[in-house]
């Protein structure tokens, strides 16, 4: 029983998955594309906005990543109860991208507040099963018809929207905590800074836990320390890279959407694009997000034990004109994705070597 449950929990995340897919490449290509051809600005970060061309290429390419969450949730929880749960999804979803309108009762952040791709996949699990237990309520015949196109969306919907409601608050509180952590570790143990700054980068591409370790770093550079930088850098392209190249190394471990998604993963690598690994992540999240954590810290901890400083507040190879110890910086990444991509190789042949037993049984 409890072996079916995970095989349609996996199946729903997989549905979500491959509608989101899309998404992630055409963003992740097109922000590549314009931050690899912008000139630098007076902090040493690519800016496209001053190229018309390319600021349009950015506008783009954000645009599909916003709409990657609502699109992740909607078909999650379109995959466990149908039509009526789309509307809940999306709705959840696209407020996963910045959750400040529902900070109610205390000062939201500056920043966007975002949910990330684990928010997006709560927010859509959360949606299917409560439209697929109000559908399992008995209603009279002339409220049937209306209960699918406006019943269900709107009581669903504000569900959704209370759980975010209830979520967000915490959330921010979260945020400033990590910051404070943060604060106390960088007069500390720098190996410990960079490990915990690698693991936080990778944890939810994208997420309040990746920003968090992001603006921290980003924060360090106008303090003219580039080290914690330096170490964010590394650990940022080490998802994308890492998965890109465990699909290329042992390529039966994976099917031809992994692979291709794979490709797309390196190329967001390339630029410094963490969410290039999200499709993995959210696919299969037990196995995948430690890979990501572990390499994204080796990644980060030979970078701080190197030197390694980033003038610029991004991340990856793109940046490596205004890097400090740039060979330390290629070997730290290097040792990053190849480190994520054993891991995730093994763990895949290992669970793809008992899954005839387990089946048997």
């Amino acid at each position: 029983m409890i072996t079916d449950s995970l095989k349609q929990l996996r199946q729903h995340l997989l549905t979500g998955v491959s509608y989101a897919i899309p998404f992630v490449a055409c963003g992740g290509i097109l922000i590549a594309a314009a931050l690899a051809f912008a000139p630098l600005n007076d902090k040493n970060a690519p800016d496209p906005s001053t190229v018309p061309f390319l600021k349009f290429l950015l506008s783009i390419g954000v645009t599909s990543f916003t709409l990657m969450l609502p699109v992740l949730a909607m078909y999650i929880a379109y995959s466990i109860a149908g039509r009526p749960a789309l509307v809940p999804g999306a709705i959840g979803g696209f407020l996963c991208n910045d959750l400040r309108p529902l900070v109610l009762f205390e000062e939201p952040p500056k920043d966007p507040l975002s949910a990330g791709f684990l928010g997006a996949i709560v927010v859509g699990l959360f949606a299917g099963y409560v439209v697929a237990l109000i559908k399992t309520i008995p209603t009279h015949r002339l409220i049937k018809p209306v209960m699918p196109i406006l019943i269900i969306p709107i009581v669903s919907s504000l569900l959704v929207g209370g759980l975010l409601l209830v979520v967000g608050p915490p959330i921010v509180r979260l945020m400033a905590w990590m910051t404070a952590e943060l604060n106390n570790l960088q007069t500390g143990n720098a190996i410990v800074l960079a490990a915990v700054i690698g693991a936080m980068i990778a944890f939810d591409m994208g997420g309040p836990v990746n920003k968090v370790a992001f603006f921290f770093s980003v924060a360090m550079i106008a303090k003219g320390n580039y080290l914690p930088m330096g170490a964010c850098a590394a650990a940022i392209c080490t998802p994308p890279l890492g998965m890109g190249l465990a699909t290329m190394i042992s390529r039966r471990l994976w099917t031809n959407e992994e692979r291709e998604s794979g490709l797309a993963a390196l190329g967001m690598g390339t630029i410094g694009i963490t969410e290039g690994a999200i499709p993995f992540a959210a696919a299969d999240p037990i196995r995948v997000i430690p890979c990501l954590m572990a390499g994204s810290i080796v990644a980060s901890v030979i970078a701080m034990l190197s030197a390694v400083g980033n003038h610029a507040p991004h991340g990856g190879p793109i940046v490596l004109p205004v890097i400090d110890n740039r060979a330390m910086y290629i070997v730290a990444i290097v040792a990053g994705m190849v480190t994520t991509a054993l891991l995730i190789n093994l763990l895949k042949a290992f669970s793809k070597r008992n899954a005839p037993a387990e089946e048997m049984a």
